[in-house]
């Protein structure tokens, strides 16, 4: 997933910066998503107040702040059995 404009702004953020320094500089950027849009700033105060050491922090932290309309289809994977015990689809080969 990408972050849009969201990445270029963390990026050159200065760091050590905290939850509140990033929501103030930038958290009214929209992040684009397969269902729906969000702001930056709602992400990133679901999980409190952090101090960021650098941008890959502040990153890790949108990417688990995310909810269900940041993915595609919910449960959904064409690799794997359905639970546990079961076989789950046959493989085809091409």
């Amino acid at each position: 997933m990408r972050l849009n404009h969201a990445d270029d702004l963390i990026n050159r953020h200065e760091f050590p910066a905290t939850t509140e320094d990033i929501v103030e500089a930038h958290g009214e950027e929209t992040i684009e998503l397969p269902n729906g849009t969000t702001q930056l700033g709602e992400v990133l105060t679901r999980a409190g107040s952090e101090t960021y050491t650098c941008a890959s922090d502040v990153q890790s932290a949108l990417f688990c702040g995310l909810g269900s309309e940041a993915i595609g289809r919910r449960y959904y994977s064409d690799r794997d059995a359905y639970t546990t015990g079961e076989d789950g689809p046959q493989q085809v080969s091409f």
